[in-house]
C-alpha cells in the first residue's frame, strides 16, 4: 500500500475539498482526485460525496478521520528528533564497563549527581571480564571506559584525557632514599598488572633501550590488587595519577614517583555502540560521564586531542587487528606487565 495515501486522506477529511487539499499538500487538484479514486477502491467507500457545490464525508470517513490524524502525528514523531529528556522523569538503567581505577573515581560523584538530578536512573558497573566479548555490540554494555585499544569498525568512541603513568611504592621504600633514575627503577622488584597475564610491556621495552632489565616476580590482573600488595612489600607497581589515586594511596600508605623512562602516554576514553549514538538519554549520560572525568583530571592530565572536526561525540572508526581477537576497548593499561 502507498502510505502517502494517508496524507491525502488526512487533508481531504480536514478540508472536505479536493482543491483545498491540493493546496495543503502542494500538488494539483487532478493529482488529489486520482488519489481519492484509489482511496475509494481500497476502503470500499466513497468517503466524500457531493452535496450541492460541496463535498460531505460519509459515515465511514467520519470514523476514519481521528484514526488517520493519529497515524499521521505518530509517524511524524517517529521521524522527528525528540527533545533532551527531563532527568527528573528519566527511568533508565545504564550498564558501564570500567576498570577499578576509573570506577573508584567515577562511581561516587556520578551516583551523587544522579540521585539529585535523575532519581530514577540506575548504573550497573561490569568487570573487565566482559572485555574482548561482543557485549557492547549485543547491548549487554552501554558504555565502555578505559584505554582505547582496537575497536570494532562501527564503534563510536571519544578520547577524553591523556596522562602518564606514575610509579607506586610503600612509604619508607628504599627507592625513596635517593633520586629515582632508570637504573634504580630497574633494580626494584616490580608487580606486573595485566588482565591477560602479559609479562612484558612498554616499560620493559624502554628499559631494554638503555641496556636495563627489571624483575617482575608477580603479575596480578588489576591495579587494586597491585596496590594492596605494594603496601606490605618492597614491590613497585604502576598507577594512573589523579584524585582517585591520591585517596587510595593516602589510605594505603603509598607514595608515587615519576617513571624515569620515555614511554607513551595513556589515553582514557569512552566507547559506545552506534545504535545509542543519537539516543538522547544515552547522550545525556555520556555528557555526565565526560564531565565527571574532566573534574577528576589533575594538573598532569590534559584533554585528549580530538581527531578532526565534528561533534563532541565523534566516531573515530579505527579498525583494529581483529585477527588476534583483541578488538575491544582496554579498561586499564597493561604497562606494568
Amino acid at each position: 500500500m502507498d502510505l502517502n495515501l494517508l496524507l491525502v486522506l488526512d487533508a481531504l477529511l480536514a478540508d472536505n475539498s479536493v482543491t483545498r487539499a491540493a493546496e495543503r499538500l502542494g500538488t494539483s487538484p487532478a493529482a488529489v482526485s486520482r488519489k481519492l479514486a484509489s482511496l475509494r477502491r481500497i476502503v470500499g467507500d466513497p468517503l466524500l460525496v457531493r452535496a450541492g457545490q460541496a463535498l460531505q464525508p460519509t459515515a465511514r470517513a467520519l470514523e476514519l478521520r481521528g484514526e488517520v490524524r493519529a497515524l499521521i502525528e505518530r509517524s511524524e514523531s517517529v521521524l522527528t528528533a525528540t527533545d533532551v529528556p527531563d532527568p527528573a522523569t528519566l527511568d533508565r538503567v545504564f550498564t558501564v564497563q570500567a576498570g577499578d581505577f576509573l570506577l573508584a573515581g567515577l562511581a561516587a560523584p556520578l551516583i551523587s549527581t544522579l540521585r539529585s538530578q535523575a532519581p530514577h536512573v540506575s548504573v550497573v558497573f561490569l568487570p573487565e571480564s566482559f572485555e574482548g566479548t561482543p557485549a557492547l555490540r549485543q547491548g549487554v554494555v552501554d558504555l565502555e571506559l578505559g584505554v582505547l585499544g582496537h575497536l570494532d569498525p562501527e564503534t563510536c568512541s571519544e578520547r577524553l584525557i591523556t596522562t602518564a603513568l606514575v610509579g607506586v611504592a610503600r612509604q619508607g621504600h628504599p627507592l625513596f632514599d635517593g633520586p629515582i633514575d632508570a637504573r634504580r627503577f630497574a633494580e626494584a622488584d616490580h608487580i606486573g598488572t595485566s588482565r591477560t597475564g602479559k609479562r612484558h610491556g612498554p616499560i620493559d621495552t624502554a628499559l631494554a633501550e638503555q641496556g636495563l632489565r627489571r624483575r617482575v616476580p608477580i603479575t596480578v590482573p588489576g591495579h587494586t590488587s597491585a596496590m594492596l600488595l605494594a603496601r606490605t612489600t618492597d614491590l613497585v607497581c604502576l598507577a594512573l595519577p589523579g584524585a582517585p589515586a591520591a585517596d587510595w594511596l593516602n589510605a594505603l600508605g603509598l607514595r608515587t614517583f615519576p617513571v624515569p623512562l620515555d614511554i607513551p602516554p595513556i589515553e582514557i576514553g569512552m566507547a559506545w555502540h552506534p545504535r545509542n549514538d543519537a539516543d538522547r538519554a544515552h547522550r545525556w549520560f555520556r555528557e555526565h560521564v565526560r564531565g565527571m572525568l574532566a573534574r577528576q583530571r589533575p594538573a598532569d592530565l590534559v584533554p585528549a586531542t580530538p581527531r578532526g572536526a565534528g561533534t563532541t561525540d565523534e566516531v573515530i572508526g579505527d579498525q583494529g587487528d581483529t585477527a588476534n581477537g583483541d578488538d575491544r576497548i582496554s579498561s586499564v593499561p597493561e604497562y606494568g606487565g
